[in-house]
């Protein structure tokens, strides 16, 4: 029986990471990416490369008047290319980031922020449900700095805050059809997000190292491997908890 998980921003860093990692697992996968359609390809290959089936959608979360058009493409690719009606995983990981001092941030700033991590997430969870299987899984993503504070991040970890109360209230209402609802919170991972300001700035790098217990800054397999834990059956009974995968960071 085909066990198949949607992974939104899986074209690029954590998403690609869990993508694999659920792939050498024996799961068939299909990513969703915003624009680079080159590199989702590139992951797709990668999965089937390994004997595993995969496909490639684009998807802006933002645009929740396009998410039924995005569930009929979705419909069609599990019945054609999966012989499948249900998806097992789903792992709402697409995000974007932003540094934003909260004397300076703008309305669109905040909006864009609550739009990509909160408001995405939650209506393409709805959206999703006729067509997740029973006892399925549902992992948000959300943040190390909804713990811990880095002026500038406001914006980006109060929408992750949203996040994990927002998980919470899934795995509490989806419960009756045995749907496990867990977050996971990475610390500082050396990906290209904000710009690759942690893989590829010394200085910030080596500070957060100092301040993580393991004594070095995450990287994209920490992070993958983690995802693919929690969404096991090892892990049933896990459920409605923030997860946090950060090496011991500010502790």
């Amino acid at each position: 029986m085909t066990t198949l998980a949607l992974i939104t921003g899986g074209s690029r860093g954590l998403g690609k990471n869990t993508a694999l990692a659920l792939a050498d697992s024996g799961t068939d996968i299909i990513i969703t990416y915003h624009s680079n359609e080159a590199a989702a390809k590139e992951v797709v290959t990668r999965i089937q490369n390994k004997g595993r089936q995969a496909q490639a959608l684009q998807l802006d979360t933002r645009d929740i008047a396009a998410l039924d058009d995005f569930i009929s493409r979705l419909k069609a690719l599990m019945s054609n290319d999966f012989g499948c009606k249900n998806v097992n995983y789903l792992v709402n990981n697409a995000g974007s980031g932003v540094h934003a001092m909260m004397a300076e941030a703008s309305e669109e700033i905040l909006d864009d922020m609550l739009n990509v991590h909160v408001k995405g997430p939650f209506f393409l969870t709805q959206k999703m449900l006729p067509v997740m299987a029973d006892g399925g899984r549902i992992l948000n993503i959300s943040s190390g700095l909804t713990r811990f504070s880095f002026p500038g991040s406001g914006p980006y970890a109060m929408a992750k805050g949203a996040v994990e109360v927002m998980t919470r209230y899934m795995a509490k209402e989806l419960g009756e059809r045995g749907i496990r609802v867990n977050t996971l919170a990475p610390g500082a991972i050396e990906t290209d997000f904000r710009g690759g300001a942690v893989r590829d700035n010394k200085e910030m790098n080596a500070m957060i190292a100092s301040q993580t217990a393991l004594g070095r800054v995450g990287l994209p397999d920490d992070i993958g491997g983690a995802i693919k834990m929690l969404l096991s059956s090892e892990a049933g009974w896990i459920n409605g908890q923030r997860i946090e995968a950060s090496g011991g960071m500010m502790l």
